[in-house]
């Protein structure tokens, strides 16, 4: 395993976990706009409906950031231990996604989940020591 230091760890990390939320944002914002595929696999079949989902722009920008994510994922479990990548990396994509819920999909994030993401940042502070 490749020697890293600890700031450079951390920046493989936050760019597994980056590409991560924005790929779940890009995917879901896309999903949402799109509607409802029981409905469109109804009128226009199966299809159709995968039609709608491939063909949306916003969808395939998605899938690009989670193939990014994946791709960083393998590069930082070459030179990080899975025992701190994975979980920050999943930690950080967590807190991130309820941001970005909130402030890009205009989502009700409600305070249970709230005091979840301070419960997860907590943990990320006590697995970075």
């Amino acid at each position: 395993m490749t020697t890293v230091g600890v700031v450079e760890k951390w920046v493989l990390i936050d760019a597994v976990a980056v590409s991560a939320i924005a790929g779940d944002i890009l995917t879901a914002g896309a999903m949402r706009r799109i509607g409802d595929l029981d409905l469109i696999r109804a009128k226009s079949g199966i299809s159709g409906a995968a039609k709608a989902v491939v063909s949306s722009p916003m969808f395939l920008l998605g899938v690009c950031a989670m193939a990014v994510s994946f791709f960083s994922l393998l590069f930082t479990l070459s030179v990080v231990d899975v025992s701190l990548a994975t979980p920050a990396s999943a930690a950080i994509t967590f807190i991130g996604n309820a941001f970005a819920a909130k402030f890009f999909l205009h989502e009700n994030v409600d305070k249970r989940r709230w005091i979840s993401v301070a419960f997860v940042a907590a943990g990320i502070i006590l697995l970075a020591r």
